[in-house]
């Protein structure tokens, strides 16, 4: 395993910046792309679940859900593989932090500005044209702003492409630290600095207790069978391909687990995978 998590994975993410003892690190992450007059000093975790209207909807479930003291409230989602209908599914979201601040009442319909941040690791446009960091607001037909308190910004993670020698801005280094954490050995000199010394301890897995490392093992696992699924989708076709490549993600979690030291029965139950499932792709693999 390597040294430091996979920030893309639910655990890793949620552990740099879903945690009330790291959320100076969320402060600061966020500050880089809020506006100057929005920048923000401390925060509160909301509830991730946001309820719906009624029981038949169905549930939206956010990565990370907080509001500063100032009022703008966060939605910061990771997003590990390419989904149908994202922007639609990101509008949708935008839906809750908007209704949940009703007042009962005489209440004049003022508004907290609310922030969608999705950071992709996967180019929801065509790679030809994919720009890192997209930031799309309210405006009219004048490229005026219509509307301030609203904004969606998409760091679409595969485009960013700066090396260590280009980081120019303290955006740059969160962005470097983001793609390249779970292949660092140690920490670049260019991070050698407080706050990203303070994330490296975070995310450094010998840090973690044996359930954390269970935890993280079970998310790392889900997060490479997810990302096999969409790549055979890619190179099969979208139908054959998902089920070729849920298939295929299946036996690369298992065998991932196998070589790292668990049993067929753990492996069954973290996984959810039939035992006899399990114990044939083993037996395939100690074949080849």
């Amino acid at each position: 395993m390597a040294k430091y998590i996979n920030p893309y994975t639910d655990f890793g993410f949620k552990k740099l910046f879903g945690e009330e003892g790291n959320k100076a690190l969320l402060v600061d992450f966020l500050n880089q792309l809020l506006p100057t007059h929005h920048q923000i000093k401390d925060l509160t975790f909301l509830n991730v679940e946001a309820l719906p209207d009624s029981s038949e909807e169905r549930k939206a479930f956010f990565d990370i859900h907080c509001t500063a003291t100032n009022g703008e409230r966060f939605i910061v989602e990771m997003q590990k593989a390419k989904v149908a209908f994202f922007k639609d599914r990101s509008l949708y979201y935008l839906t809750y932090p908007i209704r949940e601040q009703a007042q009962r009442g005489d209440w004049n319909f003022q508004l907290s500005a609310i922030y969608f941040i999705a950071i992709l690791d996967f180019y929801y446009d065509s790679i030809a044209t994919a720009v890192f960091r997209r930031d799309i607001t309210l405006k009219d037909q004048n490229n005026n702003t219509f509307y301030d308190k609203l904004q969606l910004t998409y760091l679409q993670m595969p485009a960013f492409d700066k090396q260590e020698h280009q980081l120019v801005t303290h955006f740059d280094k969160w962005a470097y630290f983001l793609k390249n954490l779970e292949k660092f050995d140690s920490i670049p000199q260019i991070l050698n600095e407080p706050l990203f010394e303070q994330a490296f301890g975070v995310a450094e897995v010998a840090n973690f207790t044996k359930q954390q490392r269970e935890d993280y093992e079970k998310s790392r696992l889900s997060y490479i069978g997810l990302k096999e699924v969409t790549t055979t989708a890619k190179e099969e076709g979208f139908e054959q391909g998902i089920e070729q490549g849920i298939e295929q993600g299946k036996s690369e979690m298992v065998i991932s687990a196998f070589i790292r030291g668990n049993s067929s029965e753990q492996i069954s139950s973290f996984l959810g995978i039939s035992l006899e499932k399990v114990q044939q792709i083993i037996e395939v693999y100690k074949t080849k």
